[in-house]
């Protein structure tokens, strides 16, 4: 909140760089949105989606994102949200053409954040960012709409500092899909089988909470046709090829 207040009061600075001028300048806008494409951790764990993000967790983009999520700069939501439209655009362009798949209506899925987590910070980032993103992709003409059918089973840890064996044990059986009407809004005039369901997160890093995540709605019925990020942490198994490489 303080954040947000001071972003009102004072001149604006870019969240990724510190050049005067704007929230997120040019430069660092651009990175964000530099080259959407798949972006799957290596290796990937059981049962993850297609996983698409727009950037590398790096640099400006890492910034930007920790600045919305850990300092409650709120006005990058948008920003944010155009690399989360941008992906979602790119992942369905990618489709295979005569299934009709790239022409349904898209519902975005944030995973959510703990419940502690969102009272500490005010805010709960991920399903800000999924809800500016479904309207992005509405004035870009694709039908889309925030579904926010997940929510926390259980408590769990920090998963900061936790390997992908720990991650996975962490979160195993934390999710599930949320019951009641007001979860699963319907589609515009059509069925489920004309509805492409994504999940939203800001960052994957080993992907057992985007896996956790898609086992909550297989158990709900609902299959996810993608998973979608800001950002992506580097390929631990390439860079570990290439510290070898350098040794030899």
């Amino acid at each position: 909140m303080r954040a947000a207040l001071l972003d009102l009061i004072l001149p604006s600075r870019c969240a990724g760089c510190g050049a005067p001028g704007a929230v997120a300048c040019p430069s660092c806008t651009a990175e964000l949105l530099r080259e959407p494409a798949p972006r799957p951790p290596d290796p990937p764990p059981p049962g993850l989606p297609e996983c698409w993000s727009a950037t590398a967790y790096d640099g400006a983009a890492r910034r930007m994102i920790l600045a919305c999520k850990e300092r409650g700069r709120t006005a990058l939501v948008p920003v944010l949200a155009a690399s989360v439209s941008a992906c979602v655009t790119a992942w369905a362009a990618a489709l295979p053409p005569g299934g009709g798949a790239a022409a349904r209506e898209v519902w975005l899925v944030p995973v959510p954040s703990a419940r502690a987590a969102s009272r500490s910070r005010g805010h709960d980032p991920v399903r800000a960012v999924a809800a500016a993103a479904a309207r992005e992709l509405c004035r870009r003409g694709r039908p889309a709409t925030l579904a926010p059918l997940l929510r926390h089973s259980r408590r769990v840890a920090d998963q900061a500092g936790l390997g992908s064996a720990e991650r996975a044990a962490n979160l195993s059986g934390a999710f599930e899909a949320g019951r009641g009407a007001a979860a699963r809004p319907r589609p515009r005039g059509r069925g489920l089988e004309d509805v492409a369901v994504v999940l939203v997160d800001d960052v994957v890093t080993t992907g057992t909470t985007l896996a956790e995540a898609a086992r909550a709605l297989r158990a709900a019925g609902t299959e996810p046709a993608a998973a979608v990020t800001v950002a992506a942490t580097r390929r631990r198994r390439r860079i570990r090829r290439n510290a070898e490489y350098h040794r030899q």
